[in-house]
């Protein structure tokens, strides 16, 4: 009956169609197919795409497929994305399941207008909102004895759990279950005592790492991309794409703050690519996927600081929560901060950016002091800069970019931003993590027939002084180390999955744990520290 109901609703929803957007399409599609069939169209789309981008095509674990989200999506680009899948996603070919107008036929259908655009706001927000716990009934010591700057949090994507995970004796505390796809990164408070989950379909919830138990949940968009947790504790930031907005949580118990719509000053509408918070700077950072811009929002109402940098922003209205806005050269779908929080490493991810040499679009570094582009990166394919890492090398720092293109890892000079070399690889790679105290930088091979790769890379001589292939056949990623750098972790990225640990000195593998594609691993110390060889 429930999905009769689902069937006649998506009919209702496909039918009273935008007549505009359907003239679009029909411009851009080959007349030789077939006309467009709501019906075999809505059919196609539940057997083969609503399990990843929802029933009502407004995302899980890939994103919404709807008008509003397809800023720099044209409908010729989304045919050639179903045929032959999408480069650093887990979008699928569909050219030997699909025939070109059962295709055109898909192309049609996600790009019909829904009969009113879904919208998610302060209300539902509210009326979303769940408090279990406060902090005058919990403990404020830990109900366990473990080192707690030495946990992780493992997120399993396979059946949508955490494991907490002690980092000295490497045996799982305790596991509880999350909402769908936690995606982006769990993120701490200072004093790693409460962990931040966002879930691609909206929710956050905060987790209290020393009593064990679930504190609050709520939920924040229909199509989330991550959180942001400010320094002083006080605020959380989760920038969505669905709506396009972004939504600061009083990081207590969750209760809405303030909804700040994604918008340009001249009005165009933009998802959020990601959020993060630079620590220094009391500001929150946003890259943003529609429109050539990134913001900087403070949280605090004082002048913003940058190590011995000290300056007030004319931008700014003086009150937390106001935008200053910088104008890019190009979208900044990707980036990477650097240690001290004043440059920003961004890309672009657009399909044109995937099939161009343009070094425009491979690259900018942006000074957050100056408030403009500084320099431009001397690197093709796809740059995967969020995972990149940094490390102090002879008289300088660099910084190592993996590509989710190309088989290669490029090695930049971060006081000229010159390339001092290119490591060829097995193959493209999506993630690279190391350690102050090791010697070595981890990179996977995470596309391709090589993936259940690992590349180590000595940080001295920039070169590959090894390759390991933990479980043949299966794909090797997400690295991360223990607390004092003694351990690597690495995820076995598969519904059957393992969580294996090895020495970091010696490379040799120490014990196994059995997981669902343990999609990343937290270290609350590298996390909370801001360890140069891990994400922020």
């Amino acid at each position: 009956m429930m999905k009769k109901f689902i069937l006649l609703f998506l009919l209702l929803f496909t039918v009273l169609s935008n007549t505009q957007a359907t003239e679009i399409i029909n411009k851009t599609v080959n007349s030789t197919f077939s006309a467009y069939d709501s019906n075999k169209a809505m059919i196609l789309y539940q057997q083969h795409c609503s399990s990843c981008h929802g029933d009502d095509r407004l995302g899980l674990i890939g994103p919404p497929l709807i008008p509003s989200s397809f800023k720099r999506l044209k409908p010729n680009a989304a045919t050639l994305i179903i045929k032959n899948g999408r480069t650093a996603t887990q979008m699928p070919t569909f050219s030997k399941v699909l025939n070109d107008d059962e295709i055109n036929q898909l192309v049609q259908y996600i790009f019909t207008r829904p009969i009113a655009t879904p919208k998610w706001e302060l209300a539902d927000i509210q009326k979303s909102h769940k408090t279990y716990f406060t902090d005058e009934v919990l403990s404020d010591k830990p109900i366990f004895k473990a080192d707690m700057q030495n946990l992780f949090v493992v997120v399993e994507l396979g059946d949508h759990h955490v494991t907490v995970l002690d980092g000295d004796k490497f045996v799982p505390i305790t596991r509880f279950k999350t909402h769908s796809a936690v995606h982006g990164g769990p993120k701490y408070s200072s004093d790693g005592r409460y962990v931040y989950l966002a879930s691609r379909d909206g929710w956050i919830t905060k987790y209290d790492l020393y009593n064990l138990k679930i504190i609050a949940d709520i939920r924040v968009g229909i199509n989330t991309r991550n959180v942001a947790v400010s320094a002083d504790n006080n605020y959380l930031l989760i920038g969505n794409t669905l709506p396009h907005s972004a939504v600061v949580l009083n990081a207590d118990d969750l209760s809405p703050v303030k909804i700040i719509p994604i918008t340009s000053q001249k009005g165009i509408s933009s998802r959020v690519s990601a959020v993060y918070t630079a620590a220094p700077r009391n500001s929150f950072i946003l890259a943003l996927k529609d429109i050539a811009e990134v913001w900087e929002i403070p949280y605090i109402d004082k002048a913003v600081f940058v190590h011995d940098y000290q300056y007030e922003m004319p931008e700014y209205s003086g009150k937390k929560f106001s935008i200053r806005r910088m104008l890019l050269d190009n979208y900044l779908d990707d980036f990477f901060l650097d240690q001290s929080y004043r440059f920003i490493i961004g890309t672009a991810r657009s399909l044109k950016a995937q099939n161009s040499r343009s070094k425009i679009l491979g690259g900018q570094v942006f000074d957050l002091v100056k408030g403009k582009k500084i320099a431009q990166l001397d690197i093709a394919g796809m740059p995967h800069l969020s995972s990149g890492i940094s490390w102090k090398y002879k008289n300088t720092r660099v910084i190592a970019i993996p590509n989710i293109r190309d088989g290669s890892i490029s090695i930049f000079n971060m006081k000229n931003w010159q390339k001092i070399k290119t490591i060829k690889t097995l193959g493209p790679g999506f993630f690279m993590r190391s350690h102050a105290k090791s010697k070595y930088a981890w990179a996977d091979v995470f596309f391709g027939p090589n993936k259940d790769v690992m590349h180590i890379i000595d940080k001295e001589k920039l070169e590959l002084v090894d390759t390991l292939r933990p479980t043949p056949g299966k794909t090797s990623a997400h690295v991360e180390f223990t607390k004092n750098g003694d351990y690597a972790l690495l995820s076995i990225w598969d519904k059957e999955g393992e969580l294996i640990i090895f020495d970091a000195k010696t490379l040799k593998e120490v014990k196994r744990l059995k997981m669902s594609k343990p999609s990343g691993k937290y270290n609350v110390y590298n996390k909370t520290h801001l360890e140069e060889g891990t994400s922020h």
